[in-house]
């Protein structure tokens, strides 16, 4: 073991060797989930907000969000407070990391099931009574035991959605889940913004096709993009295709429609926020993408999707679709969708039309 991983090893040990508070969960009056990393890491953690409020209606629920996934729980009524983090910039986050420490809270909930040293960092800060996390085989040579700080583990079981591993981070609190769905709370007035852009569809079956994912290496090609539309078509007459894009690439996306030329496919409305997709995905009828974020937000609605998927198994088993019809094409690569058989995406997509329809 080299010098640098003794040294690192020695400072994990110290940061996480937090003496044990006695502290009976029975009287939790507020609790802190950590959770800023992507939109489709959120969409499937709120069923434990969900869950926890049920059973503790009085508990004041914190999340710990990101810029960019803290738009899934606006309006959510199982969340009573939301604290921006920059997961890159801790210097950012030392004020709202001491304010949260001044609340002296109960417990805080830890969603990675690795050891990440800048969630250590900003625990040690925060300083709950309690802290519930995931399971960690450790790091550095640390095995995850000696990892102090951390009073609850929660196993992951083999061949389990990460939905229904962080439900069980509920565990301690005595709480068995009644449901796992996904929550989305979208405004009435970004439900009726979709619902004037789909009016022109009226009577169709409508498609939504979503380019591409957070992660590098997941986008469907313009190329490929076209034969999805044209394999589709061939086979459904009354189809609409609407391409679901973010607002940066709104543009460009339009652009791509307008030079493909087929009068049945449209690029969706200009999006704000994660609820306005979220409102337009809502009224449509089947969802193609090779992203999970809007695989989450799919299934939130139970819509039948046909994912994309790179050659990953283990991923595949964390972040699959949870909506009742669904299908998945694996590209040969395990980094990357590239390659992907898309004729496979076209088969699959005219098996569940025909068994909506």
């Amino acid at each position: 073991m080299s010098i640098i991983i003794k040294f690192k090893a020695c400072l994990l040990r110290k940061l996480t060797n937090k003496r044990s508070v006695d502290f009976d969960l029975k009287e939790t009056s507020n609790v802190l989930f950590m959770r800023y990393d992507r939109i489709g890491d959120m969409v499937i953690s709120t069923p434990v907000f969900r869950e926890l409020k049920r059973e503790y209606p009085h508990l004041k629920v914190l999340v710990l969000a990101s810029q960019v996934n803290k738009e899934v729980l606006q309006n959510n009524p199982y969340v009573d407070e939301v604290i921006i983090n920059n997961k890159n910039n801790f210097f950012a986050d030392i004020a709202s990391l001491i304010k949260l420490r001044k609340q002296k809270l109960d417990v805080c909930v830890e969603f990675d099931h690795s050891v990440v040293p800048h969630t250590i960092l900003r625990l040690r800060i925060i300083n709950p009574k309690k802290i519930i996390s995931v399971t960690k085989h450790g790091r550095y040579g640390v095995p995850g035991v000696e990892l102090l700080m951390y009073d609850y583990y929660i196993k992951k079981a083999k061949d389990t959605h990460l939905r229904d591993i962080w439900l069980e981070t509920l565990q301690p609190f005595g709480i068995k889940p009644k449901s796992n769905q996904y929550d989305l709370f979208c405004t009435n007035s970004q439900i009726q913004v979709s619902k004037n852009f789909i009016t022109k569809f009226h009577g169709k079956f409508l498609i939504g096709i979503n380019l591409e994912g957070a992660v590098k290496g997941k986008r469907i090609r313009n190329t490929e993009l076209e034969q999805i539309c044209r394999g589709v078509k061939q086979e459904n007459i009354d189809i609409q295709i609407i391409i679901l894009t973010s607002p940066k690439n709104h543009q460009a996306v339009s652009k791509l429609v307008k030079d493909m030329e087929l009068n049945y496919v449209a690029v969706g409305f200009k999006t704000r926020t994660i609820l306005d997709v979220a409102g337009l995905i809502k009224h449509l009828d089947l969802i193609i993408s090779p992203d999970t974020s809007i695989v989450h937000i799919a299934s939130a609605f139970d819509k039948p999707i046909v994912s994309i998927h790179e050659k990953n198994q283990d991923s595949y088993q964390l972040f699959s679709p949870t909506s009742s019809l669904t299908r998945t094409v694996f590209s040969p690569r395990e980094n990357s969708i590239n390659g992907f058989d898309v004729r496979k995406v076209i088969e699959f997509s005219n098996e569940l039309i025909k068994e909506i329809s």
